[in-house]
C-alpha cells in the first residue's frame, strides 16, 4: 500500500518505549493502516446516519 503515513512515527515509538517495549520495522506500517480502516468505518458510519461530518463517536466501534 502506498498511503501516506497519518501517524507521527517518532510519537508512536517513544510511547511504545514507555510502556517497555520496542517498535518492529513493520509496527508504524501495520497502525498506518489501522488508522485508514478506522476512517472508513467512521465516514460509512457519518454517511449513514445522514452526516458529512465525522464526530469522535464514529471511531467507536460497540
Amino acid at each position: 500500500m502506498n498511503e501516506d503515513i497519518l501517524v507521527v512515527a517518532s510519537k508512536v515509538r517513544v510511547a511504545i518505549q514507555a510502556k517497555g517495549c520496542n517498535t518492529g520495522g513493520d509496527a508504524i506500517g501495520g497502525l498506518n493502516q489501522w488508522v485508514y480502516w478506522l476512517i472508513d468505518q467512521a465516514t460509512a458510519r457519518a454517511k449513514a446516519n445522514g452526516r458529512k461530518t465525522v464526530r469522535a463517536h464514529d471511531f467507536i466501534v460497540g
